[in-house]
């Protein structure tokens, strides 16, 4: 293939993969360029937990959940929030996801060979009104192999089209702008970065080779958010969340950085919402990272007791998996850049698992056996290495213990051991009955309500200071930096549009650069599952453009 393509990519992500596969199928030529090895082939997908939101799926109904396509866009509506003349793409965006997440999302991965965990997760449960943000159903389905297992037919169809000689992938290839002429994109020039063999995800060299320019057709970005770049991630703070964070650990890989988004706009792109954003609350550190200040999410059950810096409970409805942003707004006007979950063994055995692919090996790996172990009586054993190993943790026998162990941790001594008493025992007054005032109580129960929630995910109530449920954990909770939810505006071919509000000829956006379609299709807030399922959407929608478009 020469230097002159129908297509270039920039970004060997999810996006970028599915809209090269698409656009090869076509019958395009297409170059994918990507400034990282060829070890961090697909991108943050890898490290995903690979949980895709669908509605009225197979799996849902063999659980029991009712769901569907009414009931999803309301739930989409009360979380979106969309208030501004800029919404208007991402209204569409958003209208037609949720037709392919009730549609044929679901079987045209099927048909490549994806299958689902038959549990399925209720992830952002919202606790607010039926109009209110907030999943009513479970919706969140588990990949078997999880991001792996999402990446691999893509990978799979790439590597046909580069052994046919209709994809060509350049890794090492870093875009420093973008080639115009009239005001069309017509290629890409950038630095070749010298060869590194560092372990996926890991930082590589910036050390550059020689200069390279590509031209084409059409340019497509799937360069992914900002969530590497701490200082990009504070710019665009919203002050409705309050003040960003001082500290807060990374989600995502360092390459992950935003470059893409300021060098589109200087080809002539648009972009919106910049201030919508999604960070997480439960992060912990890794105790062995990958990329710098490499944080992992706890993805929580219900039942843990979720106190501010000080030792003060969170209110209403900011329970563990109710509402991320809702949190993180609230933990901003403390003061304090972490909060606590306060819990025992049997509730960490039962609800705790970690978000990524390296942190699930059973499902990643694919194990039925050790899956198994998930219903059975223990933690996973990547939480129980978090809880030797991890130095948010704290473990004690005693609640005086626990308050002392968390006053180490953070050496500020705010944590009165008296009230954290006061705290919990209050709590815990309220399990006995089976009727309840206390809202985080009766939610339990709810999800108890569910048979997957019964089966391997929230915890029976009980007293958390119940000695044959021991011992006491704590664990300290940070800020974690993950996703952009606005971005490059783009039509529904994933065509970027200008300030005027005119397609840039030559140039599309999909994936998280495009706010992982249209510029925000999530608005405000996420449903969960929406980001992968985002990236498949919007770089289907671009790459069949691109094949249809004669490129």
């Amino acid at each position: 293939m020469s230097d002159a393509s129908d297509v270039i990519i920039v970004g060997a992500g999810l996006a970028g993969l599915v809209a090269a596969a698409e656009a090869a199928d076509a019958g395009r030529s297409v170059v994918i360029v990507d400034q990282e090895p060829a070890q961090s082939l697909g991108g943050q997908a890898f490290w995903s937990f690979g949980g895709l939101f669908l509605v009225d799926s197979p799996e849902q109904r063999r659980m029991g959940v009712r769901d569907s396509i009414d009931l999803a866009r309301q739930d989409w509506a009360g979380s979106a929030g969309f208030d501004r003349p800029e919404d208007a793409w991402p209204r569409r965006w958003a209208d037609a996801y949720l037709d392919f997440a009730a549609g044929e999302k679901r079987s045209w991965l099927h048909a490549m060979g994806v299958r689902f965990f038959p549990v399925v997760g209720w992830a952002e449960r919202g606790g607010y009104t039926a109009q209110g943000h907030g999943n009513s159903v479970p919706r969140f389905h588990i990949t078997w192999g999880t991001g792996p297992g999402i990446l691999a037919p893509f990978v799979r169809r790439v590597r046909e089209h580069v052994d046919a000689g209709r994809i060509v992938v350049r890794h090492r290839h870093r875009v420093d702008a973008l080639l115009t002429e009239d005001g069309a994109v017509t290629g890409v020039c950038g630095t070749v970065l010298a060869p590194s063999d560092v372990p996926r995800g890991a930082p590589s060299s910036r050390s550059p080779v020689r200069d390279f320019t590509l031209r084409a057709a059409a340019v497509l970005v799937t360069s992914g958010g900002i969530g590497g770049d701490h200082d990009l991630v504070r710019a665009a703070w919203p002050s409705r969340l309050g003040s960003p964070p001082e500290h807060m650990i990374t989600g995502v890989p360092a390459h992950v950085d935003g470059r893409m988004l300021a060098i589109s706009r200087t080809a002539g792109a648009r972009t919106i919402n910049d201030d919508r954003m999604w960070h997480y609350v439960e992060g912990i550190t890794n105790w062995d990272p990958v990329w710098p200040a490499h944080g992992i999410r706890i993805l929580p059950g219900p039942s843990s007791l979720w106190l501010d810096a000080t030792g003060s409970r969170l209110p209403v409805p900011l329970f563990p998996g109710f509402d991320t942003l809702g949190t993180l707004a609230h933990l901003r006007t403390t003061g304090h850049d972490y909060s606590w979950f306060v819990l025992n063994q049997a509730i960490i055995e039962k609800e705790f698992a970690l978000s990524g692919s390296e942190q699930n090996p059973d499902l990643t790996g694919k194990s039925v056996r050790q899956v198994l172990g998930r219903v059975r009586k223990g933690a996973t054993a990547p939480v129980e290495a978090f809880k030797s190993r991890g130095v948010d943790f704290v473990v004690a026998d005693t609640l005086d213990e626990l308050a002392a162990g968390m006053n180490s941790v953070t050496g500020d001594g705010l944590i009165d051991p008296a009230e954290l008493r006061s705290v919990v025992e209050a709590r815990d007054r309220e399990t006995v009955n089976p009727f309840t005032k206390d809202l985080q109580i009766a939610a339990v129960r709810s999800a108890r309500s569910y048979r997957g929630d019964r089966l391997v995910r929230v915890a029976r109530p009980a007293p958390i200071l119940d000695a044959a449920d021991g011992p006491l954990i704590a664990v300290r909770l940070h800020v974690i930096t993950r996703k952009s939810l606005g971005g490059l505006e783009t039509d529904l071919d994933g065509r970027v549009l200008g300030d005027d509000g005119n397609p840039v000829p030559g140039l599309y956006a999909a994936g998280e650069v495009a706010g992982f379609g249209g510029g925000g299709m999530h608005g405000y807030r996420s449903l969960e599952g929406t980001f992968l399922g985002g990236c498949l959407f919007s770089g289907r929608q671009a790459g069949r453009a691109l094949g249809r478009s004669g490129a």
